[in-house]
């Protein structure tokens, strides 16, 4: 009987200490790192393409702290740079960006930080400002919806005298189920001293296992507002803001 009874006490405190070992959660790590590549048939950029309305290979890399600080950078190819003049130049564009989320309650969270644009070689100093640019951002978000308003610190994508321009836009995030979402989006871009439009989209993503597939709708009211008394850098005769579907493929890592 001693011995029997030995061997429940001994099961007994096993599975006690099975239980409290599934319940421990592993500790928090330091940091997480992750990565994307992925290929699009045309780089939009808050409503204007920049390739020409041809396609663009893209791809990232994050590291987001456990106390909310996070730091990234994320690379396109572009020709919006070379198509605007003979002898212009900047192929790629490298976004560098840093900031911090954080939580207000259980209903807001927020975003802050700051983005640098920098196109690589660029010469576009020849007809304008040079294209590099810096930008602070906030952003709000309450369930599915975000907005957001980022601020240039430095003239805006090569337009002369255009530092302090702005650009505020809304956008919502609903989950589908089986992978899919949708996600709608508006904004307003106000360029200091030259000009300002709306852009929207409407996009439809499905995430299988980590590889994104997404078709977007999008487009500007450029056309309609401005006519042919505006040209984009790079647009010769291509409307480079018009309506248009946006197919990607993007693998996360």
């Amino acid at each position: 009987m001693t011995t029997q009874f030995a061997k429940i006490l001994a099961v007994s405190a096993l599975a006690v200490s099975s239980a409290a070992f599934a319940q421990t959660k592993a500790p928090e790590p330091d940091y997480t790192l992750s990565y994307n590549a992925g290929l699009v048939t045309e780089y939009r950029y808050r409503g204007i393409s920049q390739t020409g309305k041809k396609p663009a290979l893209q791809g990232g890399a994050d590291v987001a702290f456990k106390n909310g600080a996070y730091l990234g950078t994320w690379l396109s190819t572009i020709s919006w740079i070379k198509d605007s003049g003979p002898g212009l130049k900047g192929p790629v564009e490298a976004d560098i960006y840093g900031g911090y989320k954080g939580a207000i309650n259980e209903t807001f969270s927020y975003d802050v930080g700051g983005l640098q644009y920098w196109y690589i070689n660029n010469n576009y100093s020849k007809i304008g400002s040079n294209a590099n640019t810096f930008e602070l951002y906030g952003a709000l978000t309450a369930g599915p919806a975000t907005v957001k308003y980022s601020h240039s610190l430095t003239d805006l994508f090569g337009t002369t005298n255009s530092k302090n321009s702005g650009y505020l836009d809304a956008s919502a995030t609903f989950d589908l189920g089986n992978g899919f979402s949708v996600v709608p989006h508006i904004g307003r871009q106000v360029v200091k001293r030259a000009f300002a439009y709306t852009d929207y989209s409407l996009a439809l993503n499905k995430d299988i296992d980590g590889l994104v597939l997404s078709a977007t709708l999008l487009g500007t009211n450029i056309k309609s507002k401005y006519g042919s008394a505006y040209v984009l850098p790079g647009s010769g005769s291509k409307d480079l803001a018009g309506t248009t579907v946006v197919l990607g493929i993007k693998k996360n890592f």
